[in-house]
């Protein structure tokens, strides 16, 4: 395949949600998840421009599945902003379990985000919440950075990646999903899904052996 070479002055990683309640042993653990440190630490130093998500409830956030008298986690609840996934307590806010993963070298980052922070609306998307309003602010400061293309790693691929991919598309970014800088929790097909709507919404997933830069 082609190698994609880096363009600095065009170019963002951005890193979404590489913390220890999506990696093994955490309160929503993605199967693999962190297996994929060593290699979004490998992006991380080809890339001049880095930026990385953290998932930050409050306790008792509305997409907890214990926010819910008598629901299980992974069944779905109606939200004022539509069908809501409910998922285990996770990545609540000052905890170890929100913590970025220790081995992730987030030096050379130079924005961390913090999505979910609204105790009513999940967010899944590093550019929206999840009721489609409610900008978390990334689109408008990669458009005043002069970046116009992304490159996507991290957990889960068929939920905060994709969600992201989707909206760095409708952004007008030119979107690569690194898959295998990615896992997935494949909820009832949800990594077949993830895939079709990559390719509907027109980002395009690479290896990270694709990316090079021409000045190393």
């Amino acid at each position: 395949m082609t190698p994609i070479t880096i363009e600095p002055g065009r170019d963002l990683l951005l890193v979404v949600d590489v913390q220890n309640d999506f990696c093994e042993g955490g309160r929503l653990a993605v199967p693999d998840g962190g297996a994929i440190v060593p290699v979004v630490n490998r992006l991380m130093a080809l890339f001049d421009h880095v930026a990385l998500t953290q998932d930050w409830h409050p306790p008792g956030h509305r997409s907890f599945a214990s926010a819910h008298a008598g629901h299980a986690p992974f069944t779905q609840v109606a939200m004022p902003y539509g069908e809501q996934t409910l998922w285990p307590d996770h990545c609540v806010q000052g905890t170890d379990g929100a913590a970025l993963h220790p081995g992730l070298e987030t030096g050379r980052a130079e924005l961390v985000l913090r999505k979910g922070r609204d105790p009513l609306i999940d967010s899944y998307s590093a550019f929206m919440e999840n009721d489609r309003r409610t900008s978390t602010g990334l689109g408008a400061w990669a458009r005043e950075r002069g970046f116009d293309r992304m490159f996507l790693a991290g957990l889960a691929l068929d939920y905060c990646v994709l969600w992201s991919a989707e909206d760095a598309c409708e952004a007008g970014f030119e979107t690569y999903v690194i898959e295998d800088a990615c896992r997935g929790l494949d909820v009832e097909g949800s990594m077949a899904r993830a895939k079709h709507r990559l390719a509907a919404c027109g980002a395009t997933r690479i290896s990270a052996g694709r990316i090079a830069r021409s000045d190393r």
